[in-house]
């Protein structure tokens, strides 16, 4: 699992994380669709799960509060979190965005990015893979991450 870089001014604790099983399909995606996002939005059904989409395909705005930045490593490349990259080398950055209006309702919480069995509408690039991203939860206090 790897938290993302602290990307709100002010702040010293990451907000959101992935799980390892997220970072191997994270991997696989990008292989597909180049750099990738997520973007998390209010809502209901999948407008409440993280959003996956070839990275300038959703258009933030002053609306979006960009939460974090994964810089996940390309598989079986131990390379250096935190140095941007290409695909195929250390640093591949993945923007997560939460609208502004949700993320007034989750700035008490960090958030893990999970994937489980599944297929989830709407146009997350995961779908055709059978799986879906799914958002876990936890107290921004809460020293032990979600596992």
């Amino acid at each position: 699992m790897i938290d993302a870089a602290v990307v709100i001014d002010g702040e010293s604790q990451s907000r959101v994380a992935l799980t390892d099983a997220s970072i191997d399909l994270l991997h696989l995606l990008w292989g597909k669709y180049g750099p990738l996002m997520f973007h998390q939005s209010g809502g209901c059904c999948d407008g409440s799960s993280p959003m996956c989409y070839p990275a300038g395909d959703f258009i933030t705005s002053d609306a979006d509060v960009l939460l974090g930045r994964f810089d996940i490593a390309a598989p079986g490349d131990p390379g250096t979190p935190g140095t941007p990259g290409t695909p195929g080398t250390p640093g591949q950055p993945i923007d997560f965005w939460m609208s502004r209006e949700q993320f007034a309702y989750w700035s008490h919480t960090h958030l893990t990015v999970d994937v489980v069995p599944g297929r989830g509408s709407g146009f997350s690039v995961e779908g055709p893979e059978g799986l879906r991203f799914l958002i876990r939860s936890r107290l921004m206090d809460d020293a032990q991450p979600f596992r």
